[in-house]
């Protein structure tokens, strides 16, 4: 139990020990009795978790100067007369005292010392949960933003900081990472952040040295970019600059970051090999704590849907985006469900039609709808911003939050042989939220065109994945040097 006093004023005895100590709780005891029937008789009372108590008595008794070695430790505290505190001794000491100056014995039996020590344990641990569970929710969530200067991380700032995120008892600190010669942009950034006065938004910084990346990071937002064009680079070269972006990426998150750091690969380019790459070169980082947002490309093909069917985007559901998100991928409407479909079978708000159901037109769907993916892919990557920053949100919201119950999303995950997918790839598949993990969902069926489908696009993330792992050998090893050119960031723009 700990009771908290006014330094200033405070002139009384100190009783500390371990929690789950028998002899404190015999000196405590005494204490308390006195402390009760004595109106100058004041205490004041620590204790501290049977872990914690070794190193916490050496600290301060080599701050006291004090010999001791056992719990309890007493001292009488003087501060209210100028002076340090003065070392009683242990319980032995402690006894004599009491009988010597107030004929006051114990008389405590051995059965009672243990279960009052039992006791003190349990209180010890329940009070120390709730003191967390408060720092917990006035210390910030440390959020880190790679690549800053993009467009999406602008439209990105305002939807975590209103709360809607990570939920309105929740500050965060968010910090912009680029190169100096985006410095400019970010100071914008960060003033018009300030001034926009987010209730929950404790700090916004700006950060341009590289080796002071990810400081105590909670959230890694990852929007790095190659540039693309076909006819001046390779795919191979492509590969190399995202596998120097995560080989500097994936030491320093290790090195800086908290250990339960979530980290999460955005962008328009290569963002399966990012996230896996990023394991890669930051091994000790939990893969269950990487993933890629594919939520754009399910947002947008539910957005073309319900064009087709004249209806909400919102009452689209369970459309599955498979596969290399940035890439080939698949579009999967056989669990796709819709809500609030004005049909000829009416039913509550709830009732959900299967859309292969509804879409009648096979032909629209094998051969338009595969068009429409492909523009899609290039609206997406012309795109100002806010959808990507709508879906980064929308998946961390659900990762700290939970999903809506039975809906899937699409999300690129470390794969574990589901699906017949070969293991260690970075593939997009249907997943949940629930608890702060996500859990791929396997009771879906799936036919022989998507089984099909599935086997030939993880064919080309392994072929990323080989060439990826045979530049590793090429490539300068970073040794936490400070980078400061554009040597390994590269804009999401």
């Amino acid at each position: 139990m700990l009771v908290t006093v006014t330094k200033s004023s405070f002139c009384g005895d100190v009783f500390t020990g371990k929690a789950d100590c028998p002899y404190y709780a015999k000196a405590e005891l005494l204490a308390d009795y006195l402390q009760t029937n004595l109106p100058d008789f004041r205490v004041h009372k620590i204790t501290q978790h049977p872990d914690e108590w070794e190193q916490w008595l050496h600290d301060i008794c080599e701050k006291n100067e004090w010999e001791h070695r056992q719990s309890p430790i007493i001292w009488r505290e003087l501060l209210c007369r100028g002076g340090k505190g003065m070392l009683m001794g242990g319980l032995d000491d402690f006894l004599e005292y009491a009988q010597h100056y107030y004929g006051v014995k114990s008389t405590m039996l051995s059965e009672e010392m243990l279960r009052i020590a039992e006791e003190n344990l349990r209180a010890h641990i329940e009070i120390a949960k709730e003191e967390e569970e408060v720092k917990r929710l006035i210390k910030p969530l440390q959020i880190w933003i790679t690549s800053a200067s993009a467009p999406i991380s602008y439209q990105l700032i305002p939807l975590l900081a209103n709360g809607e995120v990570f939920g309105m008892t929740t500050e965060i600190s968010i910090h912009l990472l680029d190169t100096p010669q985006f410095k400019d942009i970010l100071c914008g950034i960060v003033m018009e952040a300030e001034d926009m006065a987010f209730p929950l938004l404790r700090s916004i910084s700006e950060h341009t040295e590289l080796d002071k990346a990810f400081i105590q990071a909670d959230i890694i937002i990852v929007l790095d970019d190659v540039l693309l064009n076909h006819e001046v680079q390779s795919l191979e070269n492509y590969i190399r600059e995202v596998s120097e972006i995560c080989q500097v990426y994936g030491p320093l998150i290790e090195k800086n970051a908290k250990s339960e750091v979530r980290v999460i690969s955005s962008g328009k380019t290569f963002v399966n090999l990012k996230a896996m790459m990023i394991m890669v070169y930051g091994p000790s980082i939990k893969p269950e704590n990487v993933i890629a947002v594919s939520s754009s490309w399910e947002s947008a093909a539910k957005a073309m849907l319900a064009r087709k069917l004249n209806m909400s985007v919102a009452g689209v559901k369970d459309v599955i985006v498979w596969g290399n998100i940035t890439g080939c991928n698949y579009i999967d409407l056989s669990h796709a469900k819709l809500y609030g479909y004005d049909g000829a079978i009416w039913g509550p708000p709830n009732f959900p039609y299967p859309l292969l159901n509804v879409i009648y037109d096979s032909e629209w769907i094998h051969s338009e709808l595969l068009s429409e993916q492909s523009s899609l892919g290039s609206r997406l990557s012309h795109c100002v911003g806010m959808l990507p920053a709508h879906a980064i949100a929308t998946v961390l919201r659900y990762w700290y939050h939970g999903s809506p119950p039975g809906e899937i999303v699409s999300v690129g995950v470390l794969t574990k042989g589901q699906y017949c997918v070969p293991e260690g790839i970075v593939f997009s598949m249907p997943v949940k939220f629930q608890n702060g993990n996500w859990e791929v969902i396997t009771t879906l069926e799936t036919n022989e065109m998507t089984q099909e489908a599935l086997g030939c696009l993880a064919h080309e993330l392994i072929q990323e994945k080989l060439v990826a792992l045979k530049e590793i050998k090429e490539m300068r090893p970073y040794k936490g040097d400070k980078v400061t050119s554009n040597e390994y960031f590269h804009p999401g723009y």
